[in-house]
Order: structure tokens, then C-alpha cells, then sequence
């Protein structure tokens, strides 16, 4: 055996006792489990085992640290679905998924056949001012070529430090055309809104960040100021909408419930066992709302539409949602990385687990064959879209229902 691995095996087995004792596991420990140190010493001495028969014989010469990053996250991935090891790129990733702001120029992009493609440019953007178009091929930045299968590696070739410069080479009607813009902080719009008929709104919420139930409570204010009155009804598309920050989706519930329970979570440490109750104020008044979901509905997708509908404050109309009841905690490690780890499961009001089940809807309408990504085109399709236009009629048919209080 090398001197590396060695001392790898030293360092295991010193960590593996180490969680024993900590968890009062041994002979030290709370509840006496005699052979616990001989099973950790024996796991440790295969996990070197095979570090060393993989370093001395895979077909590459491989890195110590690749290798034990790697087990790291083989050891978190192998949990469940959603608990992850996260690199400094990945856990950076996260923290702007979470706020809702990066710095960039500013562009949706997707692999397509091996072609990154510009989905759409953000309004008012540097890659919308230089004349970026969607559809538009991405053959390279600053002048490297872009390698295919690595669409993350090209977002962190676009993304930079405010103010620096970039280069951004797309291929358009088989010319190749240069453009140079300069980064700057980008805000990502969580919500999208517009008037179904005078009194009737649609919102569109596509994910769930530290600023959605503010842009959501800005996008009906303005909704209601420019019908000049109270709204008499909002249909809420959650529909592929992935989920988010819990606390995001706790203040959306929030902002349409005058009280009760949210979502309730049981985990087993002290921070993962909680209760999030509504406030009073409802910024709709009492009005109709008709919530939209579907398959790609999930998580805190889950939480305002399980909520809405246990307390009757709205239709949900759709197909089943995905089914996350599970809620992840980022825990930062040393060295800019973290882990994602599955802390507690959540509850809806009514006390169900919507872990691997969804939330059901009370009206199924089946998804349109084709229905447009609402989040890219911007605009709702009422007559292809069969979900939504059952929600308007929905809406038509019930009387305004605004409180007397003021």
C-alpha cells in the first residue's frame, strides 16, 4: 500500500470514528454498540482499497483530489435524489439562482444538437442593446471556440466581473458575426404579468427567489391601478415551475391567505422541524383565483398551491405536480464549496406529505400537446391553451367575492 493512500486510510478511519463517537456510537458513546470501530476501521481499509486499485490501474492517470471529490459526492448524490455536492462553480451557481441577480450580459442560452443556441436576450440587457437575437449560434467567447456538452462551462465564460468586456462570436444565416459588450448586473425577473379582460389577471411566477414575492405583490398592485379598481380575479401559473427558496414560497402563500398554516416541516435537528403561518392581508381581497400546475410544478411550486388550495382560497387546476415534499439545506464547506443536504420533509396545511404523490388538482385538464414555455415567450396563448382557458371560465362564472372590510 503507497504512502498516500496511507494516509488517506488514516484520515478515514480518523473521520469515521470521529462521527461515531459525535453520534454516540462505540463504546464511548451513549448507547454501547461493541464492534462499531472494527466495522469503521474495516470500511476504511475497502475505501483505500479501491482508491489505490483505481489510481494504480484505470485506463487514465487520475488526481488524488478529482478522485476523493469525486467519492464526496458519490457519498452525498447516493443519499437520495436531491442531496448534492457542490464545487465553488456549482455552490456560486446557487447562491444567484437564489437571489435572483447575476452579473453578465444578460442572455438565455440552451444546448441543441450539440449547438448552444440564444433562447432570448433579457429587455434592456447588453446582449439585447449589441443586437443579440434568439436563435443565434454561440461558436465562441473572447475568441475560444466553445466546446459542445459543457453548456455550464459557456455560462461561466459569459459571466464576469461588472464593467469587463467580453466577445461573443454567434453564427447568424452562415456568417459569423463579433459582439462586444461590457457586463454588468443582471436582475432576473421571477414574474410575468398582463390582463386577461379588464378585471381579470394572469400572473405567471416561473420560479421562487428572494425577490419573487415582492415582484409578485408589485405586478398586482399595478395590475389593480391600471383597472382602476379591485381585481374580480387572477389566475397564478405555476405550471414547470421547479421550486426555489422555501421562505420565497412561504411570502407568495402569504400574500392571498389572512391566516393558518402554510407548511409545517419535520426533520430531525432543531432548524429543520418548523411551522410558517399566513398573516393577515390579502392583496386580492377575497377575490377568485384559479391556481394552474402540472407535472413540472414542484417543490415550492408544491407549498403555495398545497396551501391555496387546503385553506379554499383557490381552484387548482391541472394535472398532478411533481411530488418533491423534501426540503434541502446548503450547508458551506471550506474553500467556497457546499453540500445540498435533505434536512426535513414539509407538510400542507391538512397535514398530508405530497412527497412522491403531488398535489392533485381539483379540476384535471390534461397539458395542451406543445403548450409554450410562458417564462421565454412572454405572452399566454387562451385559445391553444386548454388549462387556461379553463381557469378564465372558471373565473367568469363565480361572483366577485371582495370583503366589506376596509
Amino acid at each position: 500500500m503507497s504512502l498516500k493512500v496511507r494516509a488517506v486510510l488514516v484520515v478515514v478511519i480518523g473521520l469515521v470514528l470521529g462521527l461515531s463517537l459525535s453520534f454516540g456510537g462505540g463504546r464511548f458513546g451513549s448507547g454501547e454498540q461493541p464492534g462499531n470501530e472494527e466495522l469503521a476501521f474495516e470500511q476504511a481499509r475497502l475505501f483505500a482499497e479501491v482508491l489505490e486499485r483505481v489510481k494504480r490501474d484505470y485506463v487514465e492517470p487520475l488526481d488524488d483530489a478529482e478522485l476523493m471529490e469525486s467519492a464526496i459526492r458519490g457519498m452525498v448524490s447516493d443519499l437520495d435524489a436531491h442531496s448534492q455536492y457542490l464545487d465553488a462553480s456549482e455552490y456560486r451557481d446557487i447562491r444567484i439562482s437564489t437571489t435572483g441577480s447575476y452579473t453578465g450580459i444578460g442572455i438565455e442560452i440552451d444546448e441543441v444538437d450539440g449547438r448552444v443556441l440564444v433562447v432570448t436576450p433579457i429587455a434592456g440587457s447588453p446582449a439585447a442593446r449589441s443586437g443579440l437575437r434568439s436563435g443565434d449560434e454561440i461558436v465562441a467567447v473572447d475568441g475560444i471556440a466553445l466546446e459542445t456538452g459543457n453548456l455550464h462551462e459557456t455560462i461561466g465564460q459569459l459571466r464576469g466581473h461588472a464593467g469587463s468586456q467580453v466577445r461573443v462570436s454567434v453564427l447568424r444565416d452562415s456568417d459569423v458575426i463579433d459582439h462586444r459588450m461590457r457586463r454588468q448586473v443582471i436582475r432576473v425577473a421571477s414574474v410575468h404579468s398582463e390582463f386577461l379582460a379588464p378585471a381579470y389577471a394572469y400572473v405567471r411566477v416561473s420560479q421562487f427567489n428572494e425577490n419573487t414575492a415582492r415582484e409578485l405583490r408589485g405586478a398586482i398592485d399595478d395590475l389593480q391601478h391600471a383597472a382602476g379598481s379591485m381585481l374580480e380575479g387572477l389566475v397564478l401559473d405555476l405550471r414547470n415551475n421547479p421550486g426555489g427558496v422555501l421562505d420565497a414560497a412561504v411570502e407568495v402563500a402569504d400574500l392571498f391567505l389572512d391566516a393558518g398554516v402554510i407548511v409545517s416541516s419535520e426533520g430531525r435537528s432543531l432548524d429543520s422541524r418548523f411551522t410558517r403561518s399566513a398573516h393577515r392581508g390579502d392583496v386580492l381581497d377575497g377575490a377568485e383565483m384559479v391556481v394552474l400546475v402540472n407535472g413540472g410544478s414542484a417543490s415550492a411550486s408544491e407549498i403555495v398551491a398545497g396551501a391555496l388550495q387546503d385553506h379554499d382560497r383557490a381552484l387548482v387546476v391541472g394535472t398532478a405536480t411533481f411530488g418533491k415534499g423534501l426540503v434541502q439545506t446548503v450547508v458551506p464547506l471550506s474553500k467556497g464549496r457546499a453540500i445540498k443536504l435533505t434536512t426535513s420533509r414539509y407538510y400542507t396545511p391538512s397535514g398530508d406529505s405530497i412527497h412522491e404523490v403531488g398535489v392533485a388538482p381539483d379540476v384535471f385538464i390534461d397539458d395542451t400537446p406543445g403548450h409554450p414555455d410562458l417564462s421565454l415567450s412572454g405572452v399566454v396563448n387562451r385559445e391553444a391553451d386548454m388549462q387556461l382557458a379553463e381557469a378564465i371560465e372558471h373565473l367568469r362564472a363565480r361572483p366577485v367575492m371582495h370583503s366589506n372590510a376596509r
